[in-house]
């Protein structure tokens, strides 16, 4: 039997040439769809970053399947071709210490541009 299935909190941070944001901020709407559970998206015309929680054994899972969403759903979500430049995975625990639980809202629909 197996390490017990812990929730990490994941941000994914990419970037890369600029787009149009509006095109961008439609193919995370796509994104939110074929990915449910996403919590945080926002984006501006460069960079894009990603919230949600994650259940995995490990970190190294937890980080690992991180670092494949935006490619798996690059096509099907029409992503631009960004790579990503910024992964933070956090156990659920560490992230409730910093506070962190009550300043997230929760709208699966929101995306949000990024402030300048």
């Amino acid at each position: 039997m197996g390490e017990p299935v812990r929730l990490w909190h994941v941000r994914v941070t990419v970037a890369g040439d600029r787009m149009e944001p509006l095109v961008v901020r439609n193919a995370l709407r796509r994104l939110s769809d074929q990915r449910p559970f996403m919590h945080s998206m926002k984006y501006d015309g460069a960079r894009a970053e990603i919230q949600y929680w994650e259940e995995a054994e490990s970190l190294l899972d937890a980080s690992s399947l991180a670092l494949r969403v935006w490619n798996e759903h690059r096509d099907s979500a029409g992503l631009p071709r960004w790579e990503v430049v910024g992964l933070e995975v956090i156990e659920r625990h560490v992230f409730q210490s910093r506070g962190m639980e009550y300043s997230v809202v929760v709208d699966l629909q929101d995306v949000t541009p990024l402030p300048f």
